[in-house]
């Protein structure tokens, strides 16, 4: 399902802010931005968004901007102002040049201070990024939650409306039966012309049929699966592979009434019955 999430934060000094965000996808797909000095974080955030989310293709957004100055530790690169000593005495005397070299001049060289700032403490950073990231997470899982709602109510409509195509075929189906005698019967009358009928040779290949064509077990099957398609949306874990299951055999038993209808209005309503379930099949892709 698609879904946003933002936090945002200033901790330790560090203005934070993360953003997840998500599209439909099969299957649990992840990809993240951010910083390169903070790449070790990336595995972290993966396995914090895994513990909620198990299906779509989800991007994380990470940026941290400093926002007070940290702690530097400032050195004289004593080689290189060495070098730069003895070259300007060398050429001073070369030269003739009076040699009036001072530190005030010397400190405006280039690379005679070397300033190294304090490392990152990675532990605390990741606790302070995750803290934001928990924030964004849930208003994230919220948002899925509020679309799955309404996914849910969807389905179990459309769900109902095949529970309805169902029960037109259970009326039809007898009907089939009954046409088929009469036509038999018409048939042969025509061709005796006025001769005995054999009634039980009618009855017979009805019956045989009936047989051929009946779809009890498969509408029993069919509503079967409607209910546990119902009842999955009422568990916490997650649904989706189930309901994938759910909806392959749904397709199933209306591919066998499809196959042993013997009348137009049947396979009509097979047609819809089919529609409906891709509806739902394409639907379930994006629940987890």
């Amino acid at each position: 399902m698609t879904g946003y999430g933002r936090g945002q934060k200033i901790i330790g000094g560090r203005d934070i802010l993360v953003e997840i965000r998500s599209v439909n996808h099969r299957y649990y797909e992840y990809s993240s931005r951010i910083p390169r000095a903070y790449g070790y974080i990336d595995e972290k955030l993966k396995s914090l968004l895994k513990t909620a989310v198990s299906r779509g293709k989800v991007e994380v957004s990470v940026t941290i901007n400093n926002i007070e100055a940290r702690e530097s530790e400032i050195s004289i690169n004593k080689a290189v102002a060495e070098g730069y000593i003895n070259a300007l005495r060398s050429v001073s005397g070369e030269l003739g040049l009076r040699d009036d070299l001072v530190l005030s001049k010397l400190i405006k060289l280039p690379e005679i201070f070397v300033v190294q700032k304090s490392p990152d403490n990675q532990e605390q950073i990741w606790n302070d990024v995750s803290e934001v990231a928990t924030e964004a997470l849930q208003k994230f899982v919220e948002m899925r939650q509020t679309e799955g709602e309404k996914l849910k109510e969807d389905i179990i409509s459309k769900a109902g409306y095949i529970l309805e195509m169902v029960s037109k075929v259970e009326e039809l189906s007898p009907l089939t039966v009954e046409n088929y005698r009469r036509k038999l019967y018409q048939k042969i009358s025509e061709v005796l012309d006025g001769k005995d009928i054999d009634e039980q040779r009618i009855i017979t290949e009805s019956a045989i049929f009936a047989e051929k064509i009946a779809v009890d077990e498969e509408t029993v099957r069919l509503r079967s699966h409607v209910s546990q398609l119902k009842d999955i949306f009422s568990s916490d874990d997650p649904v989706g592979r189930k309901l994938d299951f759910i909806v392959q055999e749904m397709n199933r038993e209306v591919n066998t009434i499809g196959s042993k209808a013997q009348d137009l209005n049947i396979t009509k309503i097979v047609v819809d019955m089919k529609a409906e379930i891709e509806k739902i099949r394409e639907q379930i892709q994006n629940i987890e």
